[in-house]
């Protein structure tokens, strides 16, 4: 599996209230206009920045750390993000990322800036980010999660399979 897109940028320790803030949480229930919400606390016009289906988000150390609610990974799939890359995640967002067919890639993001292109190569394991000329080696991604990723979730997936086939 193959992607490409442009960064966008953000750092170490965002938590799920920067993705979509708390205060949300009933309001709007609609992901559509929920993303538009999407990191305000942090930049107020940050869902401008976004191109749907070729803006990757990378950021730093502990990604999605704090709730453990589903809304903030269905916010970055609802506003058009294709991928997050980040040195790590929270466990339960990474579940809950996956679970909903939203892909997360481990890798020293040090090395890429803001609007960077990037490919992500699932299949060799590497992001090569065109505008430095680089790659980067990224946590392989067992078998069954890109099946997830390629039926759009766990749900999905097992509407499509009948079963969960590990």
């Amino acid at each position: 599996m193959k992607l490409t897109g442009n960064s966008i940028k953000i750092g170490d320790n965002i938590n799920t209230d920067f993705i979509i803030s708390g205060r949300y949480k009933f309001s709007i229930t609609d992901i559509n206009e929920l993303a538009k919400h999407i990191m305000e606390d942090i930049d107020p016009d940050f869902h401008k920045k976004i191109t749907p289906g070729e803006s990757i988000l990378v950021a730093g150390k502990n990604f999605g750390m704090g709730s453990s609610r589903e809304q903030a990974p269905l916010v970055i799939k609802g506003a058009g993000i294709i991928a997050v890359l980040a040195q790590s995640f929270a466990r339960i967002f990474f579940r809950n990322a996956f679970n909903i067919g939203l892909l997360l890639i481990e890798t020293d993001t040090s090395k890429i800036d803001d609007r960077d292109e990037l490919e992500l190569d699932l299949d060799h394991g590497v992001v090569k980010n065109r505008t430095k000329g680089i790659e980067l080696s990224i946590k392989p991604l067992p078998p069954v999660m890109q099946e997830f990723l390629k039926d759009g979730g766990v749900v999905n997936y097992i509407k499509k399979h009948g079963e969960l086939k590990v």
